[in-house]
């Protein structure tokens, strides 16, 4: 089967495996873990930041982040399709007490012009805007990789207010690979910063937030506690996470060069409307003008041959690359897609 569903379906590399095998372990709530302490000062160098701290998953490292920068009753902007909109449950509100302001993007990416205008006023009538929000590379963009300019005139706009900046970074190491710019170049234009470590790095858990800022981080590990997210000799599960950095960055080009690949077989399927230009990353968004099945249908047709992708909304489709779909998968991949899809 091959599995284009998520870059989360990875399964650990064997050498992943035999290093949280023999990884040194303590008790993390007390800070007794040196495994995870020796992921989190890695972490934190790579993106120019003071502190990190590991969090089970990437949505708990983006609404501590909320929790930590952010008081109920006040407002984030955050573009309409972003991860935290889309696939956090409303955790926003339902844990932080925070309003979602949406801003609809151009392929998730806002500008600093939108960014202004959502900008509440300062008067007895209107609500608090507390943090700004951006992700990169945007998931339901594509994939898609915010340009640092416009990440400097959004900064620009966030400083002159005296609004911090949160970065979903779940997938940055993706924009950090295509772009060869370095992770902090990126990293310091925000408060705060999550990266995930189970999607296109292959680990199979955990993610983290850094921050250059003693008491956000301070806040956020009283809050982890709250949420349930504080792990004790969860070194086993850092050591995975050292392993993805260590071995699975640079390789992360291979699954852009496959999706790009990708695009370009669906292109040649006429119920297939896709632009092979927008994929810039590992995740392939197309859609497919079949009035005969239904989105579940269709999903069901290609897993039946041996190929599984997800089903995003009306005629919408995902399909993302991943370290264990090889060039090989991708051409027979693009063979089922076509024997399936053509009308």
């Amino acid at each position: 089967m091959i599995d284009l569903r998520s870059d989360t379906v990875t399964v650990p590399a064997d050498g992943m495996r035999k290093a949280m095998a023999r990884a040194e372990v303590g008790d993390d709530v007390y800070g007794e873990d040196p495994t995870v302490n020796r992921l989190q000062d890695m972490v934190a160098s790579l993106l120019g930041k003071r502190f990190a701290l590991f969090v089970p998953s990437g949505t708990m490292a983006n609404q501590l982040a909320i929790r930590s920068q952010t008081q109920p009753g006040q407002e984030i902007i955050v573009e309409s399709t972003s991860h935290i909109v889309r696939y956090e449950q409303g955790a926003a509100g339902a844990l932080a007490g925070v309003q979602l302001h949406w801003v609809p993007g151009e392929r998730g990416i806002m500008n600093a012009e939108q960014v202004e205008a959502a900008i509440r006023p300062r008067d007895p009538h209107s609500i608090p805007t507390a943090l700004i929000c951006l992700e990169n590379t945007h998931n339901a963009g594509g994939g898609t990789i915010y340009p640092l300019s416009t990440i400097e005139k959004i900064r620009t706009v966030a400083v002159r207010y005296g609004i911090p900046m949160h970065l979903d970074g779940a997938r940055l190491m993706n924009a950090v690979a295509a772009t060869t710019l370095p992770p902090a170049a990126y990293a310091q234009h925000f408060e705060t910063v999550s990266m995930c470590l189970s999607k296109g790095l292959g680990a199979p858990v955990g993610s983290l937030l850094v921050s250059s800022d003693q008491q956000i981080i301070d806040r956020a590990r009283r809050f982890r506690r709250m949420y349930g997210g504080a792990m004790r000799q969860a070194g086993i599960l850092a050591a995975a996470g050292i392993y993805a950095l260590e071995h699975h960055i640079t390789r992360l080009t291979e699954d852009h060069t496959h999706a790009k690949k990708l695009a370009r077989q669906l292109q040649q399927i006429p119920s297939v409307q896709v632009v092979p230009q927008h994929v810039e990353t590992n995740i392939v968004i197309f859609q497919i003008a079949d009035q005969r099945r239904s989105p579940a249908e269709i999903v069901a047709a290609l897993k039946h041959e041996g190929v599984l992708i997800n089903a995003i909304g009306g005629s919408s489709y995902r399909a993302v690359t991943h370290l264990n779909v090889s060039a090989k998968q991708i051409d027979e991949a693009g063979a089922v897609f076509a024997r399936v899809l053509t009308l």
